[in-house]
């Protein structure tokens, strides 16, 4: 095995573990990009949620305070 070719190989490796890291990172950052920005829909569909049911409890409890129509 010559020394050029063992040069080379150590090359190629360094440059694959290099760019191997790199790759990770991107991939790690974009998870990361991604994950925040469905975790702000989420949030928001549900303090939209939180209101619609807050809003439909007080009208429950209007319409629950009001005296019930005498029967006849």
């Amino acid at each position: 095995m010559g020394y050029v070719f063992r040069v080379r190989l150590a090359s190629f490796f360094a440059g694959a573990a290099t760019a191997s890291f790199f790759g990770f990172y991107f991939l790690y950052k974009d998870y990361k990009v991604a994950h925040d920005s469905i975790s702000q829909q989420v949030k928001g569909l549900h303090e939209s949620l939180d209101k619609r049911i807050s809003a439909l409890e007080t009208l429950k409890q209007s319409e629950g305070s009001q005296p019930a129509p005498a029967a006849e």
